[in-house]
C-alpha cells in the first residue's frame, strides 16, 4: 500500500487520447499508451537524469555513437512533441520543432566528427 501512495496521480480527464483522432494519429497514440503509462509510475526526476545522461553522452562520444545517442534523444523528442501536437499553442510547436532540428543537427554534426 506504502508503494501506491508515492506514485504520482494520473491526469484528469476521462482519457489520455485525442478526441476524434483517427488513423495513424490513433493508432500513435494507442500504442504509446503501455509506455506513457510507464514513464510516469517512474519518480518525477528519473526521465529528466536519463534525458540530460543521453545529452551528454551523445556529446561526449564522438563519431556515429555519438550520433546515435542523440538521435535517440531527437527520436524521443518528436514522439513526445507528437503526442503533446494538438494540446499546443503555435509557441509550444515552435519551440518543438526547434529542439528537434537542433538535435538532429547536433547528431549529424557529431557523426561527421
Amino acid at each position: 500500500m506504502a508503494a501506491k501512495q508515492r506514485q504520482r496521480p494520473l491526469p484528469s480527464g476521462e482519457t489520455f487520447f485525442t478526441p476524434g483522432a483517427t488513423g495513424f494519429r490513433r493508432l500513435v497514440e494507442r500504442r504509446s499508451s503501455a509506455p506513457l503509462l510507464f514513464l510516469h509510475q517512474l519518480p518525477g526526476w528519473i526521465v529528466p537524469l536519463a534525458f540530460v545522461a543521453v545529452l551528454v553522452a551523445g556529446f561526449a562520444v564522438k563519431g556515429w555513437v555519438g550520433a546515435a545517442f542523440l538521435a535517440a534523444l531527437g527520436a524521443f523528442l518528436g514522439w513526445f512533441s507528437y503526442l503533446s501536437w494538438p494540446s499546443l499553442g503555435v509557441p509550444g510547436r515552435l519551440l518543438r520543432v526547434c529542439a528537434i532540428a537542433a538535435v538532429i543537427a547536433l547528431a549529424v554534426a557529431q557523426g561527421v566528427r
